[in-house]
């Protein structure tokens, strides 16, 4: 599996960088070019994170519906975060609040998603399975944004996840220093 899109993990890093606006933007910018997601520019098919924004700018609804590829990426990552954040044995209330903060205003077919992923087992070969190539970086950092690296545990989650993904020591750690999580790997 590829780590990075495109332009390799720098720019992945940058993407990611970009993302000031809660889990919309951050996916808008981690599937702009990424998973069928069109880079929305003038006349362009709009990506996930526009779609997003345009929601919240009209109600809940935007003006084009996702792409199934959009949709299914955005799942994805939301279960990469949720995965993440059971991989020390317990999801405490700070990591639900932090989930369900970053949906805003769900539906409740979204909701209902969370509420099974809370529930279902740790699969990390399973979650790895479903990522596209080109993706792995981005799938990790979701991953390493949902909790705070605290315990061995989540240690070895994501040890376990980045080799799944395919991601060597250096990417996981220049993602780690990225987000100001010590590194993984010495």
């Amino acid at each position: 599996r590829s780590g990075g899109a495109g332009g390799g993990l720098g720019d992945v890093i940058g993407q990611l960088g970009r993302g000031g606006g809660g889990l919309g933007d951050l996916l808008g910018g981690i599937l702009g070019g990424a998973a069928g997601g069109a880079v929305a520019q003038r006349g362009a098919t709009k990506g996930f994170g526009d779609l997003l924004n345009e929601a919240l700018g009209n109600g809940g609804e935007p003006e084009a519906a996702p792409s199934t590829q959009q949709e299914a990426a955005a799942g994805l990552m939301l279960r990469a975060m949720i995965q993440a954040a059971k991989s020390d044995g317990r999801i405490d209330e700070g990591e639900k609040k932090k989930l369900m903060d970053n949906l805003g205003d769900a539906s409740p077919e979204e909701q209902s998603f969370v509420r099974k992923e809370l529930q279902a087992p740790i699969d990390i070969p399973g979650l790895c399975a479903q990522v596209p190539d080109g993706l792995g970086a981005q799938v990790y950092a979701m991953s390493v944004m949902a909790i705070d690296l605290d315990s061995q545990a989540e240690a070895r989650y994501l040890n376990d996840l980045a080799q799944g993904l395919g991601l060597g020591r250096d990417d996981v750690n220049q993602i780690h220093a990225h987000f100001g999580v010590p590194p993984l790997y010495s």
